[in-house]
């Protein structure tokens, strides 16, 4: 027996047979969703442009991009399936299976890595019994490794539905993540107060966080990461203290001379620009 791959994965055997055409949303639905997508798509000169917040919306809509959701953003905005699907599969905050509701990422890019993200990310699979992209069987978390979040020096972090949860350990996390599937409330180190994946893909399609408080709620990157911007202006960079240290009573903190360099690294190298012994010669051109 032959069957179509319309067929739930696991059932029968598909011999490529084309998919039926995607199921389309119920009319009170669409409806909404065809007002909040006119409202999307006239912000932009080109409807084209709409696409990115288009997909957020129809994730919010039902957790993750459907193929009823793919083929709403092409008939809004005059694209075929084919180049709805392109962009996507193309980004990975667009989900693609049905996912959690708190979409747990654990950053194991170089300096996360080795400050305990690779040991995190490894003992949230073992204590939630799910590996990577996978979601509980109560569907509240979904787990996945992610890539830099620009919060260095707050490593290791965690995100919650892109809000962050600075230095953390194994131990945190597994808490932070505990309380999550109780329901109990966690608050992020920095930024808006959590709210579900469904809610956050709608704020990330352009329509405001009607929570009290939620706007007000801000973050930023800590001492470390606005060095380089600060030396850019030519101001002083006060002595950058690591999260975890503590002072000794009694010591007062070094403050470095304007003429001191917190490394090596910061510290003004000669360059054919700047070194007059030399200086840039005119660019070459290929094959001189």
């Amino acid at each position: 027996m032959t069957t179509s791959s319309a067929e739930p994965a696991g059932q029968g055997v598909s011999l490529g047979m084309p998919q039926l055409p995607a199921p389309a949303y119920p009319d009170d639905v669409r409806a909404r969703l065809e007002a909040d997508a006119k409202e999307i798509i006239s912000r932009y000169p080109g409807s084209r442009s709409a696409l990115l917040p288009l997909l957020h919306l129809v994730q919010a809509e039902e957790g993750h991009v459907t193929r009823t959701g793919m083929q709403f953003c092409a008939d809004m905005l005059d694209l075929t399936t084919a180049e709805v699907t392109a962009v996507a599969t193309f980004y990975t905050m667009y989900r693609r299976k049905p996912s959690g509701d708190y979409q747990v990422g654990v950053c194991t890019n170089t300096l996360c890595a080795v400050m305990g993200g690779d040991a995190i990310f490894e003992s949230l699979q073992k204590h939630l019994g799910v590996g990577n992209n996978g979601t509980t069987d109560d569907g509240k978390i979904t787990l996945e490794h992610i890539e830099c979040n620009a919060a260095c020096d707050f490593a290791p972090v965690v995100m919650v539905n892109w809000e962050f949860f600075d230095n953390q350990t194994p131990e945190t996390a597994k808490r932070l993540v505990d309380d999550l599937r109780a329901g109990t409330q966690v608050s992020p180190t920095r930024g808006a107060p959590l709210c579900t994946f469904k809610e956050t893909a709608r704020i990330l399609a352009g329509f405001p966080d009607e929570r009290e408080g939620a706007v007000e709620a801000s973050g930023s990157a800590g001492p470390a990461s606005l060095i380089g911007l600060r030396l850019a202006k030519g101001e002083t960079p006060a002595r950058v203290v690591h999260q975890r240290a503590e002072t000794v009573k009694g010591e007062q903190p070094h403050e470095p001379s304007p003429t001191e360099h917190l490394s090596s690294h910061d510290a003004p190298q000669d360059t054919s620009a700047s070194d007059p012994a030399h200086p840039a010669g005119p660019t070459a051109e290929e094959g001189e």
